[in-house]
């Protein structure tokens, strides 16, 4: 049966080059490509309808960033494709591999020569006066977040329904393993290492010094409401999707029960791109 491989480019010069390079050699082995462009970078509204990859993928090629590989993951949506980044210019984190090793990689891919690692991601649940109104999945984080004039958040957070706190703060991110490199590190949170089981939740400049990042177990439901008071907060899925809440809502957080399935290669160790990343010892990006 012919392979039908997916390849999600980066809107940029360069990576769409690659990919026509990459698409002629894919074809000339007989594989049919089916190729999407990365959208234009932006927050489209949660649960609103979009495409899905085809379910006949054999796996997915990402040709960019990490912003591009987390809108290839949506577009896979719940089906099980692997999927394999490969790097552009700057070090990515979710990037397996670099450009000048694709066709190598590839090689290997189409030979069935490769293993995948499931990664979790978050299913977010957003409920308006006991009404469902958008269910969505996030894989690296969920953020709450105000508005440049809005006054500081109070989001009352609770653990498998037991009260936590009210965090008083710009926003709050919940974020997986994965994540944890992201939006996450900036704003102060521990690196967490991807296979480790947990969900961090991270506050975004809280007015309470002592609210700091926490770990729960990935089996946790994090529950999430706004005070009465509360205007102009935003809850974003991967800085991708998002969607206007207020007080009338309620927001849980889970494990999804549908993993990503990383492709992983021999050669590639996460701590080599942390290190890189990060320019620790010394190490340039």
């Amino acid at each position: 049966m012919k392979k039908n491989i997916g390849l999600v480019v980066k809107d940029d010069d360069r990576a769409r080059q690659q990919a026509d390079s990459f698409e002629q050699w894919l074809v000339r082995k007989g594989i049919t490509v089916t190729r999407r462009q990365s959208g234009i970078p932006g927050v489209k509204r949660l649960g609103g309808a979009r495409k899905r990859s085809p379910a006949s993928l054999f796996c997915v090629f990402v040709l960019g960033g990490d912003g591009t590989f987390l809108s290839a993951v949506r577009w896979i949506g719940d089906q099980q494709t692997p999927i394999i980044g490969v790097k552009f210019g700057e070090v990515g984190f979710l990037a397996e591999t670099t450009q000048d090793r694709l066709c190598k990689v590839a090689e290997s891919i189409l030979n069935n020569q490769f293993t995948t690692r499931p990664q979790m991601r978050l299913q977010i649940r957003a409920i308006r006066q006991d009404v469902e109104i958008a269910r969505e999945s996030a894989f690296n984080d969920v953020v709450i977040n105000k508005g440049a004039l809005a006054r500081l958040a109070r989001i009352r957070t609770y653990i498998d329904d037991q009260f936590l706190t009210d965090y008083r703060a710009d926003g709050l991110i919940v974020a997986t393993p994965t994540g944890s490199t992201a939006y996450s590190l900036a704003a102060g949170g521990p690196i967490i290492h991807p296979s480790v089981p947990g969900i961090l939740i991270t506050p975004i400049c809280p007015f309470t010094l002592t609210n700091r990042p926490l770990m729960v177990p990935d089996s946790a439901t994090i529950k999430i409401q706004l005070t009465e008071d509360a205007s102009d907060i935003m809850l974003t899925c991967d800085g991708q999707i998002g969607l206007k809440i207020d007080e009338r809502d309620t927001i849980l957080i889970s494990q999804s029960p549908i993993p990503v399935q990383m492709i992983t290669l021999p050669d590639q160790n996460y701590f080599d791109v942390l290190k890189a990343k990060l320019k620790w010892s010394g190490s340039r990006v």
